[in-house]
């Protein structure tokens, strides 16, 4: 048996209301991650990404999977310079389960 999870996305939103919950409840009541942790965030380019992904990495000593690059014919995943045993587990399983889901993207196109 599978279980498959929705993917909750909204809409472009500043980084301060996208971390802080009560700051995002009180101006953004209406939205669906209100009251919700967010955990992904989409950057417009892979500078600011990485400024980010590690500025919040050492500021919270949080978990980090990424970066991933898409966009691209193929997802990228970028090991980091100095990346933990657990970092490079998880980065492999994000990487696996990207390639087993695009491959059933492909089965289905083909008809199989």
């Amino acid at each position: 048996m599978r279980t498959v999870r929705e993917l909750m996305v909204d809409g472009e939103i500043q980084m301060d209301f996208a971390l802080n919950k009560e700051l995002h409840e009180s101006k953004f009541p209406f939205s669906k991650l209100a009251g919700r942790k967010v955990n992904t965030l989409v950057f417009p380019n892979l500078e600011s990404a990485n400024i980010t992904y590690k500025l919040l990495k050492e500021l919270n000593k949080a978990d980090s999977i990424g970066p991933i690059m898409v966009g691209l014919r193929k997802s990228v995943h970028i090991m980091q310079l100095g990346a933990s045993v657990e970092e490079i587990v998880n980065m492999t399983a994000v990487a696996v389960i990207d390639a087993q889901e695009r491959e059933k993207r492909r089965n289905i196109k083909k008809g199989n």
